[in-house]
Formats: C-alpha cells, structure tokens, sequence
C-alpha cells in the first residue's frame, strides 16, 4: 500500500461526510429556489410523478458533482502532500 493511499483513506471518509452534507445543503437551497419548500418524498400521495422525479433527478446530480469535487480536491490535497496519488 502506497503512503498516499493510507493518508488518503481517513481524509476519503471524512471528505465523504462532508460532501454529503454539503450535497444536501446546496440541494435544499436549490430546490427552495426553484420555488420550493421542502422536496418531496417519494410516498407523498399530494406530490406528483413529475415533482418527485424532478426532484429526485436534480439531487442526483448535486450528489454527484458535489462528491466528484470533493473526492477530486482530496487526492490533489493527497498529491500535494505525499507526491504521488492515491489510488
């Protein structure tokens, strides 16, 4: 195991928490600006397909741009410290 593999597994958790947090935060303030206020559950009888799938798709793709960051500025970080990247 390289050394920046082991330095990257605790920040990689870490960083995973936070881009989760982050995720949700900038979803809910996404979804409050599209007019909004709280996103819809799936099993909300009052919501429509259109509402729920909408909503479903937009914070996929939060998640994932979120985390694509995040995961990528840590193992540049990683680079930075140890010169070489984790894999």
């Amino acid at each position: 195991m390289k050394t920046s593999e082991i330095v990257y597994k605790p920040i990689g958790l870490t960083l995973g928490v936070a881009s989760g947090m982050i995720a949700g935060a900038a979803f809910r303030q996404t979804w409050k600006m599209i007019g909004h206020d709280d996103a819809p559950d799936a099993t909300d009888e009052k919501r429509t397909w259109r509402e729920i799938l909408v909503s479903a798709a937009l914070q996929g793709a939060i998640f994932a741009v979120v985390r694509a960051a995040v995961d990528r500025a840590g193992a540049t970080g990683v680079r930075r410290l140890t010169g070489t990247w984790p894999d």
